[in-house]
Order: structure tokens, then C-alpha cells, then sequence
């Protein structure tokens, strides 16, 4: 039984019964506005799993796409019963799409992945070897993008330095949504039901026996992506509160050291003003320390507020996510 995103219950999906294999490798897709690539996902996937001999169930969740992604996944259940989709009421983040999957899955592993073909299908044979080898998360890394620009291998970069220099949680740098996880992993991670999602950082941090493997990300097979600047930026600073009370105390810090020179500052006037008698009345140093003071107020008064802001999401409780449709072959 696993929460879904209406206080409810999504009911594991049904094993195929003509399946003999032993156990199930669910694959969980988040998807939207992919109705360029979906198809030809499907095509990958189903062309490498052909070689497996593990049984496996596809589930699509659809994030609230406004092209023709949901007709066409409800092509692909009526086409292959291995295939389900969970249609979004609207969009709700990729994060929280992620969730809905594993939330469903009812795989002994589940990997999780992108439709969009840069995380290569190809790669999964290599996925299950390893946790036949009894790794319990295998955590694929991002060593290149062929088609990323020079600021985002940076931005990149250098958010996992933050972060990493921010919390004492170790987010592994070039990690990618592109993961296995054993059933108990998968069973821990439900467990996790905060609003603000990264689970990147949830899921590297839970324990269990844990490898990496790395790969070269091949350009998106169409379409561009959707996480665009703003959408990254809020992703990032997801990541930072929700591993790190570090800027809380950078603003304390800040405000006990300019606290202490403002007090340096007073016995300097006092000096000059009781005893070396040069005070010469102006606005501009009044002026500087005003604006200076209350700018950083202000930094750290929006400091808070990222989390006080933070605090009031959770405490709601609302959903993480609301299902308008369950597409699954009858």
C-alpha cells in the first residue's frame, strides 16, 4: 500500500500472469510534452529488454503535458500490457512525478529514467548486473552531456562544490535521476514525503550498499529541455535547504560581525567627537552604513524567509501530487 497524491491508495499493479521469470524490474518514466520521443523510447527500451530475461512493467507518468504525450501513452498500454500510465490534473515537477512512479512500482528493482534518450536505455543490461552483484542503489554519473553548453557543465559544476561544501550529506556530483533501486530501497524512499523534493540527495543519503556507474549523455533524440533557468535555479536552491541550515547561520554570523564593528564604529566617534573635537557633521558616512546595514538585514531576513517559506509548504500537507487518470489495460 503506497501513499498517493490525493491522501488515497495506488494499488500495486497486477504481475503478468503469463510471466514465468521470477522477479519484476518496474522502469519508471516521468514525462512532458514528449510526444516527439516517446515512441522511439519505447522502441529502446523494449529492443534491450527483449535480451533480458527478467519480466518488467513500464510506467509512464505524465506531468501535466499539454501536447500529445498522454494519447500516446494510452496507445502504448492498449499495444503492450507491460505498459501503464499516471496522468497528472496539471504539472507538478519532475520530482514529484518521480515519486508517483516509485510510489506505484511494484518491481523487486526499479529504475528510474528520462524519456528523452539521454539516459540510454542500452545502459540498463549494465544496471542489473550490477545489482545482481548485490548492490542495493547503483547511481548512474553523468561524466559529459554531447549536447550541454560550456555554462552548464560550470553551473553544474559548481552547484555540486556548494552544496557539497554547504551540508554534511554527500550529493555525488554528476548524479542524474537515472538510478537503480533494490525494493527495500524503494520501500525506504516512500517513507520520505516532504514537499520540497530532491531526491538526488534523499536517496544518495539513505544507506544500503551503493555503486555508481558513469556514463557519456547522448543529445535528447528531439525537442528541447524543459528545465530552463528559473526552473534549475529553483531546483538548486531546493537541494541547498533542504540538506543545509548553513546560510541560516552565514546570517547570523554576519549580522555578529557587523554588530561588533558597529560597536568599534561608536567608540570611533566617540573618540572623535569627545576627544580629538574634529567631528565634521555629513550625510554620506551616515548615509553608506544605513544602506550598507540595511541591505543585510534584508539578505538575511530573505534568508529566512526561504525557509520559514519552506516550513509553511509542509505543514499544509497537501499532496504531492493529484491523478486525473490511471491508463492501464483491462
Amino acid at each position: 500500500m503506497f501513499p498517493d497524491g490525493i491522501g488515497g491508495i495506488i494499488s500495486p499493479p497486477r504481475r503478468h500472469k503469463e510471466a514465468n521469470m521470477a522477479k519484476l524490474v518496474s522502469f519508471v518514466v516521468p514525462v512532458f510534452n514528449e510526444a516527439d520521443n516517446i515512441n522511439e523510447f519505447y522502441k529502446h527500451l523494449t529492443a534491450v529488454m527483449a535480451k533480458e530475461l527478467y519480466d518488467y512493467e513500464l510506467i509512464f507518468v505524465d506531468d501535466g503535458s499539454r501536447d500529445a504525450t498522454p494519447v500516446l501513452i494510452n496507445a502504448l498500454v492498449e499495444k503492450d500490457q507491460r505498459v501503464q500510465g499516471y496522468i497528472f490534473s496539471r504539472n507538478f515537477g519532475h520530482q514529484r512525478a518521480l515519486t508517483c512512479g516509485m510510489d506505484a512500482a511494484a518491481g523487486d528493482a526499479v529504475i528510474t529514467m528520462d524519456g528523452d534518450l539521454q539516459h540510454p536505455p542500452e545502459l540498463v543490461p549494465k544496471l542489473l548486473r550490477l545489482w545482481e552483484n548485490g548492490y542495493e542503489i547503483v547511481q548512474t554519473i553523468r561524466k559529459a552531456t554531447e549536447d550541454a553548453s560550456f555554462f552548464k557543465n560550470i553551473t553544474s559544476s559548481v552547484y555540486y562544490k556548494l552544496i557539497n561544501a554547504l551540508s554534511d550529506m554527500r550529493i555525488t556530483p554528476g548524479g542524474s535521476d537515472f538510478r537503480l533501486l533494490d525494493k527495500k530501497a524503494v520501500v525506504a524512499f516512500r517513507l520520505f514525503r516532504e514537499r520540497a523534493r530532491f531526491i538526488r540527495g534523499l536517496i544518495n543519503n539513505m544507506g544500503f550498499k551503493y555503486t555508481t556507474l558513469e556514463f557519456i549523455a547522448p543529445p535528447r533524440f528531439a525537442g528541447k529541455s524543459k528545465y530552463n533557468l528559473s526552473k534549475m535555479l529553483h531546483f538548486a536552491l531546493d537541494g541547498i535547504t533542504a540538506f543545509s541550515n548553513v546560510p541560516l547561520r552565514f546570517a547570523f554570523y554576519l549580522g555578529c560581525i557587523l554588530g561588533c564593528g558597529s560597536i568599534l564604529l561608536l567608540f570611533h566617534v566617540i573618540y572623535v567627537k569627545y576627544i580629538i573635537e574634529d567631528a565634521v557633521p555629513g550625510w554620506t558616512t551616515l548615509a553608506v552604513s544605513v544602506l550598507f546595514l540595511g541591505g543585510v538585514q534584508l539578505v538575511g531576513i530573505g534568508i529566512v524567509g526561504e525557509y520559514v517559506g519552506r516550513i509553511f509548504e509542509e505543514v499544509k500537507q497537501r499532496p504531492l501530487y493529484i491523478i486525473r487518470e490511471h491508463l492501464v489495460k483491462k
